[in-house]
């Protein structure tokens, strides 16, 4: 076995995290390309796997510099930055971490369609600041249960949405490439046009990537309708963002929680203006298991490769 085996990519990879690969298996890190391409070419032609962790592009120009290398082990069920193509053309495998992290983003894809129906930011706020007294009770807001729920795409985090909305006395409608096997719920096929306009909450639960850019389009945002709200915990492109932010604020839907924006970390500055949108920093996986536990999977996908084992996990 090579001398430095694993390289470990990514300015996101806690120290805790790092620590397992290295203990695992002799390292090396970079915390983006450009520390990468200043490696000598010695210790990048002894690179086999990358523990990849970074929200950049991945492409054939970075594989180029690591001409032995055989996986890229993704930290993360989306892989959209890391260029499939690029790596199949070169003989790289790609991997990534699903399952593991299906409950948390399904509980939090829930928790801010309660927070938006519910308006809970500001009643927070308005015990805090010390206003219940003066102001009295909130405007009345809105029930949750019992309404009309459509999921784009019903793959393994839209099947936990769609099973925890359905405890809450809700029809089910869904999108997916193939329909599936439920209980009786509702087979859009690929028409999110159709799905929104039979629905009140429209949850986008679909992998990022070019192919899914603006899948929830301007035409399926109009059809949702004035009483519509958005949940989306997949990526920022898969809404045509600039066409929801215009219907939010002319009031041609009532509101959105979303997880997740274009452009992201930064977010448009429109969002910060309409008090009927919860936005949350990207953290759907974020609780101490579940990251644990997708950084297990990720050093159990490096290590089968160095082992010349079958991979846990392959997306390629």
């Amino acid at each position: 076995m090579s001398r430095t085996p694993l390289l470990i990519l990514g300015g996101g990879t806690t120290a805790e995290d790092r620590a397992r690969l290295e203990a695992a298996h002799a390292s090396v890190f970079a915390k983006d390309f450009d520390e990468l391409a200043a490696m000598d070419a010695e210790t990048r032609a002894q690179v086999r796997a990358v523990a990849y962790r970074g929200h950049y592009r991945f492409d054939g120009t970075g594989m180029d510099l690591l001409p032995n290398l055989e996986v890229i082990a993704n930290f993360g069920v989306g892989y959209d930055q890391i260029v499939v193509a690029d790596a199949t053309a070169r003989g790289v495998k790609v991997t990534n971490t699903p399952d593991v992290l299906n409950d948390d983003v399904a509980d939090l894809a829930v928790a801010m369609l309660l927070a938006q129906c519910r308006n809970m930011v500001e009643g927070d706020a308005r015990v805090r600041r010390g206003e219940w007294p003066q102001k009295g009770e909130l405007p009345l807001n809105r029930k949750m249960s019992g309404n009309k729920a459509g999921i784009v795409g019903l793959g393994r985090i839209g099947r936990e949405i769609a099973d925890r909305l359905a405890a809450f006395k809700m029809e089910i409608h869904y999108t997916s490439r193939s329909e599936k096997e439920t209980p009786g719920w509702t087979y859009h096929g690929n028409d999110v046009v159709s799905l929104a306009s039979a629905v009140d909450f429209l949850v986008v639960a679909i992998v990022g990537g070019p192919e899914t850019v603006n899948t929830v389009s301007r035409e399926a945002i109009d059809a949702l309708g004035p009483r519509g709200v958005i949940v989306n915990i997949s990526r920022g492109t898969t809404i045509d963002e600039d066409a929801m932010l215009d219907a939010l604020e002319q009031g041609r839907i009532a509101g959105a929680g979303l997880d997740v924006f274009v452009g992201e970390p930064k977010v448009n500055p429109r969002f910060f203006a309409l008090d009927q949108v919860h936005l949350q920093p990207h953290q759907g996986s974020g609780t101490v298991e579940t990251r644990r536990a997708m950084a297990m999977l990720q050093l159990e996908n490096v290590t089968a490769c160095l082992e010349g084992k079958p991979l846990k996990t392959p997306v390629n």
